[in-house]
């Protein structure tokens, strides 16, 4: 397992022809400042603030009693995956009092990648509920926590998740750079199918 590697080249390829911007969503402590943090190739922003006994009376920690950092506006990377094609990432906070918030942040987004718990997954129909009202097509990866029970069933997962035949749930590990690459390419490739905008990645 990896993280991307630290870089200060800000600079895009000559190459570049789209840039693509998709939100990474999901609901609280579910990974999503470690999944923009493994995938971006610049140094991503973070606006993480420590938690305080005022925030864990409103914020459910059920599950994720170690965490004690959450993001308060949002998380930004950058990940080139092809010669021609760059992806902005854009990790939303996932309490409930900051869904005015992402839900701003979906304006000019062409998708987002919803990652599930699958100890909480009954969470993720907010997130999706909010997707689906603002038209925004998603993929769900799940994030698997090393705590989570034995591997759910996609299909047991997709049936309880209510998704259509035709959205993409995968598999992730939120730390590892290849295992979140995979997951963000089959919401790309999604996309792709959707639009036909999108260059091959």
């Amino acid at each position: 397992m990896g993280s991307a590697p630290a870089s200060d080249d800000v600079h895009l390829g000559p190459g570049v022809r789209t840039a693509v911007k998709l939100l990474i969503v999901g609901h609280f402590a579910v990974g999503k400042t470690t999944f923009v943090g493994a995938l971006s190739e610049i140094r991503p922003l973070r606006t993480e603030e420590v938690m305080t006994e005022a925030g864990a009376r409103v914020d459910d920690l059920a599950g994720s009693r170690e965490k004690t950092t959450t993001t308060v506006a949002l998380d930004f990377g950058r990940l080139t995956l092809s010669d021609a094609l760059v992806l902005y990432l854009f990790g939303t906070p996932g309490q409930h009092r900051f869904t005015e918030l992402w839900k701003d942040m979906t304006s000019g987004a062409l998708g987002a990648l919803v990652l599930a718990d699958t100890r909480r997954l009954s969470e993720s129909f907010d997130v999706m509920g909010v997707l689906e009202e603002l038209g925004l097509p998603y993929a769900v990866a799940l994030n698997d926590f090393d705590d989570a029970s034995a591997a759910h069933d996609l299909d047991e997962v997709r049936e309880a998740l209510d998704l259509l035949p035709s959205t993409p749930l995968v598999r992730c590990d939120a730390r590892d750079r290849v295992s979140s690459t995979e997951a963000l390419i089959a919401l790309v490739e999604y996309l792709m199918t959707r639009s036909g905008e999108l260059e091959p990645v």
